[in-house]
């Protein structure tokens, strides 16, 4: 085997060995390379990430936010703090895997998702269409969006449940416009200002509006020694699982910041009045940040609340005041002719009613004797008759009774006797007259009371609540009528004698 002519042969089967290997080294290659297109190609797409959808979701709180009007910031309240809490509390459970596809999220996170876009259709058609039925249509979805929030407590992750109050109250004296007294308002009138202008007038009959109810501006002097005192804090009160007692988060509201004080399933905050934005006449949204850590990342939760403003609204209430004015004319009664044969006596009786729709005013009445006649024979003698005319003492309230005798001298005497009586006829012309209060401010301290007249057949009240509520009733408002309820932060009243109506603007009188 070593001779000289095998040693080529053996050195050429080494030579081709190094092939063999690259020629397998590629096939593996490409086997790998293969396998690995084919995966990429079966793979179903990913679809829209845990962090986009949280993403758009936060978007789309910020919007429906910003399109509440009034009636809705107050009447949707409750819907708007559950979408908020959701959103958040999804954020919160999609931090550390934002791009996973919210397919392959646990069932629990895709039935939250999907219950929080309804609750977001159901706002937005709510928003869009103002009405009771479209608020009402919100309650199912805002239940629903409960449900899946309550449903996340047993994860061990943060989460806010609900939270208080819903709504802020008014500052104490915020109403008040603290003016410097000038050298022309020796009167102690106040200085010329809107409040110098008459306030227009609430629409009649022919043009009711109660949203064009004006915003008057109703200064008042503060000396110093009348300056209010400080707005007492907000209680703030969070049901909460999941946090860190020994690193408790930290709410912050304006300008304002402060570490929660934690009790068991709640966290506490006090926070200064001051450091909720407000608007004079309208109620705002305010959100607190509700900041933590979980992990080495930042969290949060929006605390939402609705702003009370500084003055509650105005009223105005119209009555139509009907009275009867009296108008009176003669009325003058036929002639009653009472006749009697010789010797004998003959007394006719007559009663009257009055037309309808009057009555006789016995004050002014009277009687008319037109004629007395006697005979002895063919000669007249008036002297002969001895008879009367006279009203009769049994008559009735309503009615005049006239009483006409004949009444002879003597045996031989023929008598006849005419009368009549005269009496004011009184008529009641109906005449009704608009009373009006004028645009009057409610107030937050002290209830608002009108006088009702016991001669009003008609009312109509107009209410503009917080800037942007209006609300318009022809309820009766005196009697046993119920009164109009439900009214944002108003309530109405009677006193105990029915004669007056009662608004008292109500920071607890929360729909």
């Amino acid at each position: 085997m070593t001779n000289g002519r095998n040693l080529p042969v053996v050195v050429a089967k080494r030579r081709r060995r190094p092939w063999r290997a690259t020629v397998a080294a590629m096939l593996a290659l490409l086997i790998v390379v293969a396998a690995w297109l084919l995966v990429g190609h079966d793979a179903p797409p990913q679809g829209v990430t845990a962090g986009e959808r949280v993403a758009d979701l936060q978007a789309a709180r910020a919007a429906l936010q910003a399109r509440a009007d009034g009636e809705s910031r107050i009447g949707l309240v409750g819907a708007f703090r559950t979408a908020s809490l959701l959103t958040d509390a999804l954020a919160v459970r999609t931090n550390g895997e934002r791009e996973r596809a919210v397919a392959s999220l646990p069932a629990l996170s895709r039935e939250a998702f999907a219950a929080l876009d309804a609750l977001d259709a159901a706002l937005g058609d709510a928003l869009a269409r103002p009405g009771e039925g479209a608020r009402h249509a919100v309650d199912e979805p805002q239940k629903r969006a409960q449900t899946a929030l309550d449903r996340m407590a047993g994860d061990g992750r943060p989460l806010v449940l609900q939270f208080s109050p819903r709504f802020v109250p008014p500052r104490r004296a915020g109403a008040e416009l603290a003016l410097a007294p000038g050298p022309s308002t020796g009167s102690g009138q106040a200085p010329s200002s809107e409040a110098d202008a008459p306030p227009a007038a609430v629409q009649g009959a022919e043009g009711r509006a109660a949203d064009r109810l004006p915003s008057p501006v109703m200064p008042r002097y503060v000396p110093a020694f009348a300056a209010p005192g400080e707005d007492p804090p907000v209680e703030i009160e969070v049901a909460a699982v999941g946090f860190d007692e020994s690193s408790p988060p930290v709410l912050t509201v304006g300008a304002w910041q402060e570490a929660a004080r934690v009790t068991p399933l709640r966290l506490h905050f006090s926070v200064p009045r001051a450091a909720f934005a407000t608007d004079p006449v309208r109620s705002t949204f305010a959100v607190g940040t509700l900041a933590f850590r979980r992990g080495a990342r930042p969290a949060s939760y929006q605390l939402l609340f609705v702003v009370l403003p500084d003055r509650p609204g105005q009223f105005a209430l119209d009555q139509k005041v009907r009275t009867l004015v009296p108008e009176s004319k003669t009325l003058v009664s036929p002639e009653i002719l009472a006749r009697a044969d010789a010797g004998k006596t003959a007394t006719v009786r007559h009663c009257f009613d009055p037309p309808a729709g009057t009555r006789f005013d016995k004050s002014q009445r009277r009687i008319v004797e037109i004629q007395r006649l006697g005979w002895h024979g063919d000669l007249g003698d008036p002297t002969l008759n001895e008879g009367t005319v006279d009203f009769a003492k049994d008559e009735k309230p309503g009615e005049i009774c006239l009483v006409v005798t004949a009444a002879p001298a003597d045996a031989q005497a023929r008598t006849a006797t005419i009368g009549r009586f005269e009496a004011t006829l009184v008529q009641d012309r109906a005449e009704d007259n608009a009373v009006k209060t004028g645009v009057r401010a409610l107030d937050w301290n002290e209830a608002v009371r009108v006088p009702l007249d016991p001669n009003t057949v008609e009312w109509r009240l107009y209410l503009k609540l917080l800037g942007e509520i209006s609300r318009e009733f022809d309820t009766p408002l005196s009697g046993d009528a119920p009164l109009p309820s439900g009214l944002p932060f108003l309530r109405l009243e009677r006193d105990a004698a029915g004669k007056t109506l009662i608004l008292r603007a109500d920071p607890t009188a929360a729909p």
